[in-house]
């Protein structure tokens, strides 16, 4: 019988998942009930009917943050075979040292790139949001407010007899 390389396993590993897959996805299907309804076909968001089409408009900047983020992401996913190769005794020994030296700077190259990315989105202001300015609403009420202040101090003495008694019983 003849011996699989490494990729020959991993490819009988990916045909094996989608087989897994499809043949799950058939027997569901199957065995399922299909009993469709007007409340079953409509959208859900949340537990509320939808109230617009999904189709609005966003703020670019959930797109730009969100690259931001998968490209750092990214250099995490070169990172770490970079640190594996670069930890290998047997290619530092056998340049040596220069492959160490060598990989070394090509990671620096490549992490500068990416702050230099990371810094011209914040020179642009990428980074920063519009804060909104929350006014304190007013209301006109007519009831004077020397009412709402001796409520309120009542409100405030029942809460110190409530903490007290809660000290007193512990």
């Amino acid at each position: 019988m003849p011996e699989l390389s490494g990729f020959g396993t991993i490819l009988l590993f990916i045909i094996g998942g989608f087989v897994f897959v499809l043949l799950s996805v058939g027997f569901a299907m199957l065995v399922r009930p299909n009993r469709p309804n007007v409340e079953k076909l409509t959208t859900y968001e949340c537990g509320e009917d939808p109230s617009t089409s999904a189709w609005g408009k966003f703020n670019v900047r959930f797109y730009i943050v969100a690259l931001i983020f998968l490209l750092f992401e990214v250099e995490l996913v070169f990172l770490f075979p970079w640190a594996t190769v670069f930890g290998q005794k047997e290619l530092v020994d056998a340049t040596g040292g220069l492959w160490g030296w060598f990989a070394l700077g090509e990671m620096t190259v490549f992490v500068l790139i990416l702050a230099l990315g990371l810094v011209f989105a914040w020179a642009k202001g990428y980074l920063e949001w519009e804060r909104p300015v929350v006014a304190a609403t007013r209301m006109d009420s007519k009831v004077p407010d020397e009412l709402y202040d001796a409520v309120s101090k009542k409100v405030k003495e029942a809460r110190s007899v409530i903490r007290v008694i809660k000290e007193e019983t512990v």
